[in-house]
């Protein structure tokens, strides 16, 4: 008996190594589709901010220290997996971040169903974490390049719903937090999201002007934010080195209602059974 619980616990809180893996996977390969996009002169580097409106020939054919880049080389993630190779992994990180983002807004709507009840923002945040799988699954597989119709489309769809994730997932830890290492997770999420809405912000507003400083400064706040929602993801893993099967049990009940609500409200109908059924007998023997 004493072996089956220490196991049991460790066992359980593998579940947190999901959100941790989420970032760390997505981060690590989105910069490393940005490695081989500039070893492959498809883009720009980060720190350079000196374009031209055109060159002699492409960038990929440039050779020397110094290299003559366009508006096209910016250094936007989508610009980083345009072109193959990088474009085939850009594609397989996205997939596979859409399918680990759509996992964790499951398991976090069913923690907070097991753990306090089911509301609005918790239904809502799910909601949000589905429809940014959605957009991120075609900014990976439609390039910006090649279809740049249906990639605006799912960037357009990817980062307001991310941002609202964020945003609703933050006010649900404050409405539920009840300890202080609760309230301080809080904070945490609250001032993640808060830098995520002006990077942003910075960013959209950036991206449409004509200075090319800044859209170069459009792509680095593009950067930023990404980092911000990946490491946004990871916080859960606060809630997830606490889950339990039990979890798994309210989705299979279709959720709705914790597993405390389910047995405290199953208990008084037990009990008002057994009343009727004890004083149905007694009016039986009286009659006899």
């Amino acid at each position: 008996m004493l072996l089956v619980v220490p196991l049991q616990v460790a066992a359980m809180s593998l579940w947190m190594v999901l959100p941790i893996s989420l970032p760390v996977l997505t981060i690590t390969g989105i910069w490393g589709v940005y490695a081989m996009a500039l070893y492959n002169q498809h883009v720009c580097p980060v720190h350079n901010w000196l374009y031209n409106e055109s060159c002699e020939e492409p960038l990929g054919l440039q050779r020397g220290a110094v290299l003559c880049c366009t508006l096209d080389n910016i250094p936007l993630i989508s610009k980083c997996g345009t072109l193959p190779p990088e474009s085939c992994f850009f594609s397989l990180i996205c997939s596979t971040g859409s399918f680990m983002v759509m996992l964790i807004g499951l398991l976090r709507y069913a923690h907070v169903i097991e753990r306090h009840q089911n509301c609005i923002l918790n239904t809502a945040g799910l909601s949000t974490a589905w429809i940014c799988a959605a957009g991120l699954i075609m900014v990976g597989n439609f390039q910006v390049d090649l279809a740049k119709v249906l990639h605006y489309v799912g960037a357009g769809v990817a980062f307001p719903s991310s941002m609202l994730f964020v945003c609703l997932q933050s006010a649900l830890t404050y409405k539920l937090a009840k300890t202080q290492e609760e309230h301080r997770v809080g904070h945490l999420r609250g001032g993640m999201a808060l830098l995520a809405l002006v990077a942003l912000v910075l960013s959209g507003v950036f991206f449409c002007q004509e200075s090319v400083a800044l859209q170069h400064a459009s792509a680095i706040f593009e950067w930023t934010y990404c980092m911000l929602i990946m490491l946004f993801y990871g916080t859960f893993a606060f809630e997830f080195g606490g889950m339990s099967g039990d979890t798994l049990t309210v989705l299979s009940r279709g959720g709705g209602a914790g597993g405390q609500s389910f047995s405290t409200s199953s208990r008084p109908k037990m009990e008002a059974v057994g009343r009727g059924s004890n004083h149905h007998q007694s009016d039986s023997l009286s009659m006899l």
